[in-house]
């Protein structure tokens, strides 16, 4: 935003459904990290309590710590879909954006890859990744092109000038974060943290468009 000061936003860390009003952008922390099904039930829970109701559009995301290399993608997406079609008939007058899984770096070493060949799991985030990689995949079939998506780990994979950060295990790819986008491996840095602003900001306002 300092990089844009022309732009007015009333942020404001609430999920009192009187704040509403007045135009807001909302935030606030939900459910807990490691169980994404947490989060999926306190999003619904804050819907219910008065927000559906009031909110323009509404939408929350997983940290990476959420989904990791032991996490059933395949559950945890029957659940996201299942309480967002409950939601979206609740409240049809709020738009919902889907957000895709956020991503790590994934350590290309030798000493990773080594470590690999050897059984271990989990190396530097790896599986993790791959199971990331598979629920983004799930909420992409599912809703590019039909609902508003907000692809925050496209966002983070992409380099400046469009080449996307891979990695390979046997014949498929995935994506990682790129690493220049992150000083710990897993959270944004000011620049990545900018891009990631950039994009969200640009879907909203399209969104504000179509809604008027």
């Amino acid at each position: 935003m300092k990089e844009h000061p022309e732009i007015k936003l009333n942020i404001v860390k609430t999920i009192d459904p009187v704040d509403f009003k007045g135009g807001i952008f909302a935030h606030s922390s939900i459910g807990k990290n490691d169980a994404p099904k947490s989060k999926i039930d306190a999003f619904a829970d804050y819907m219910k309590k008065g927000i559906g109701n009031k909110s323009d559009i509404a939408f929350f995301k997983f940290c990476f710590a959420d989904i990791i290399g032991t996490t059933d993608v395949n559950d945890v997406f029957r659940s996201y879909r299942n309480t967002m079609s409950e939601l979206k008939e609740l409240y049809p007058k709020t738009t919902f954006v889907h957000v895709t899984v956020p991503l790590v770096t994934t350590n290309k070493s030798i000493k990773a890859w080594i470590k690999r060949m050897l059984g271990r799991k989990d190396i530097w985030f790896y599986d993790g990744n791959i199971k990331r990689n598979e629920l983004n995949r799930l909420i992409l079939d599912e809703y590019s092109g039909r609902e508003p998506v907000f692809d925050l780990a496209e966002v983070e994979s992409t380099y400046p000038n469009g080449r996307r950060e891979i990695f390979k295990e046997g014949s498929n790819v995935y994506y990682a974060m790129v690493p220049e986008f992150t000083k710990d491996a897993g959270h944004l840095n000011e620049e990545g943290r900018g891009r990631a602003a950039e994009q969200l900001l640009i879907l909203l306002a399209s969104l504000s468009k179509q809604g008027k």
